[in-house]
Parts: structure tokens; sequence; C-alpha cells
């Protein structure tokens, strides 16, 4: 059967057998979307992104959903790229998925006049020690995360005088890959962290993600929680740009922003390959999405 678009999945959302609260959300995501494009006439089929018996050829395309563990499997995941690149056309496209993976991308935006959250990047091999390193970037209260994450994979707030308790991890990680440090930003804990959805450039819906008492990671597996969120004509206009400042406009994207220590907003990260949506937030985002890969794919 040839299908008009394909859903990816990990294989664990696929036909799981015990569910829970979260597993639920995603496959409440998945039926969300898969119903707005039916509506539309096109022919809707999901399957986990690392299935070795399907034949990519046979959907025209594919839209990456929750493909979570892609970046715990990142050489597997990255060859996969590329071939399944050749047989089908993916959304977002190929060429947006290799940039966005790494965090260096910020880099791009930044040129591009984009207010980030301020980065420095330490590349594979460097002899620095992490103290080193903190002390070149000129601050003192940091964050040290990888340049290729997820899910606060090897995150670590380290505070004036911590660095020597994460020495040998660091050494560990920076041997094989690139990190960064960026400042601690104090309005994370304070004010959270906003999630605009941006589909076809197009504002969408936002939601409010805050850490739990003593935390700063705002991600609901570390125990955060999410909660409704107005966006502001300001913020709109500035999650739209940072869309806009891509290469080429992205079909969907997720623009993750705080309040830098000046407090103004701050680009943390852009998200074009996976991003959780939220559509169970937002009753018309399914479809505004739908028409947003309608659009692309005419």
């Amino acid at each position: 059967m040839l299908y008009d678009i394909t859903i990816l999945t990990e294989a664990r959302y696929v036909n799981p057998s015990e569910r829970d609260e979260y597993i639920d959300n995603v496959l409440l995501e998945d039926e969300l979307i898969s119903k707005e494009l039916e509506a539309k006439g096109l022919k809707v089929f999901r399957i986990n992104w690392d299935n070795p018996d399907f034949d990519w050829s046979s959907t025209k395309y594919v839209l990456f959903r929750a493909i979570w563990d892609y970046f715990d499997r990142f050489p597997e995941f990255s060859k996969w790229l590329d071939s399944v690149s050749q047989q089908t056309k993916l959304i977002n496209p190929a060429e947006q998925i290799v940039w966005n993976m790494d965090k260096h991308y910020l880099n791009d935006l930044e040129d591009a006049g984009i207010n980030i959250v301020k980065t420095n990047f330490i590349e594979i091999g460097d002899t620095r020690t992490l103290k080193q390193a903190i002390v070149d970037s000129g601050w003192e209260h940091v964050i040290l995360k990888p340049a290729v994450s997820g899910g606060a994979r090897h995150t670590y707030k380290i505070k004036p005088g911590e660095s020597n308790q994460h020495e040998t991890i660091f050494a560990a990680l920076i041997a094989k890959e690139a990190m960064l440090i960026q400042p601690f930003l104090h309005n994370i804990m304070k004010k959270g962290e906003v999630s605009f959805m941006v589909f076809g450039g197009k504002y969408s819906h936002a939601v409010l993600k805050k850490a739990k008492a003593g935390d700063f990671r705002v991600q609901d597996d570390h125990g955060g929680t999410v909660h409704p969120y107005k966006a502001s004509p300001e913020e709109i206009k500035f999650v739209q740009n940072v869309m806009a400042k891509c290469k080429t406009m992205p079909v969907y994207g997720r623009v993750d922003v705080t309040w830098d220590n000046d407090d103004n907003l701050a680009l943390v990260e852009l998200e074009i390959i996976e991003p959780e949506l939220w559509f169970r937030k937002s009753e018309s985002s399914s479809k505004m999405l739908a028409e947003a890969v309608e659009y692309y794919m005419a």
C-alpha cells in the first residue's frame, strides 16, 4: 500500500502493553494529528522510526513525532536519516533536522539577530579542565550540557566552586562529544520556561513549564509541570522571527524561550525534529499543523 504520510514514533509507543499518563499523552497527540490529516483525505500510517521491515519508499512523506530515543542512538539515527531521506520526503526536511540536532545552530540564529541564551561551545578533545573552561567563559554559575542532547541528558547546574565535582564526567564526555556552557538563568527557577508552538510560520499556542521546587529542569521527566500561558504580542513576534531566521521556514517547530539575567526574552532552544506540541492543550492546534503539512505537500 502507498501511504500519503507516515507518522514516526518510538517502538515502545507503537502497541504498548502497559499504559500510563505519559504514554497516553503520546498516543493522544498522534491520534489528534492523524485524524486531522485523514480529514484532508490523506492515507496515514504510524510506525517506529527504526522498524527494519518497513519499506520507506511506500510513503510519500514522513512526519516526525515522539522519536525521543534518537539522541541516545545518535550514530544509528544519523545513518537511518541519511538512508530514509533518499527514499521519501521528510517533514521537516532532512537538512533542517541535521542542522537542528546539534546545538551549534544557536550560533547561526545569534548571527541572524536572535537573542539566545549566551553560549560557549567546548569542542571534542578540548584539553582544558572544566574549571578552566568555566573561568574562560566569564560566568561563575553555569549550566553544562552536550551539544547533541534531549530530555536534560547530562545537563548539570554548577555553582561557583563546584566544578571539581564534575571534572571526571566532563573529561569522559568531552573526549567523545562537544559540550556547551551557558550562564545559569535565575528566571528559569523564578518564572519558568515557555514553549511556543509555531506551524507554517504562524504562532499557534503556548505552555509554561516550571521546574519542581529546588530543581532547574523543567521537563516532566524530572518533575516539571505544565501550565496554561497567554503569549504577549512581543513574545509572538519574537518566536515567529526565530522561525523566519531559519534557512528555510520549518513546517512546524517549538520555540523554547525564557528571560535572561537582564530580563530580556532569550531563545533556549528551537525544536524542529520531534518536539512535544501539546495539541491536547489547544483544540485547534492539530488542525493548524495539518494545514501546514498539507500546504507543504502541495
